[in-house]
């Protein structure tokens, strides 16, 4: 496997990160929206979470407990 030679990037390790003038920062919120699962799977959440009460109920009823 070829070794990286990483020495050509050591001058910018130390650089500030650059902040534009003209558009202000996004805020952390809105970034992460970006990256939220597509509208394609709106209420998919809410079916597993059912499936999963459906499952438990199921299993409740089928378990016999003793004292």
């Amino acid at each position: 496997m070829k070794e990286i030679d990483f020495s050509k990037y050591e001058d910018m390790l130390d650089m500030p990160h650059p902040v534009s003038k003209n558009h202000p920062q996004m805020a952390r919120r809105d970034r992460a929206a970006q990256f939220a699962p597509f509208a394609a799977l709106t209420g998919h959440q809410e079916v597993i979470r059912q499936m999963e009460r459906d499952h438990v109920s199921e299993d409740m009823e089928r378990e016999t407990f003793y004292e």
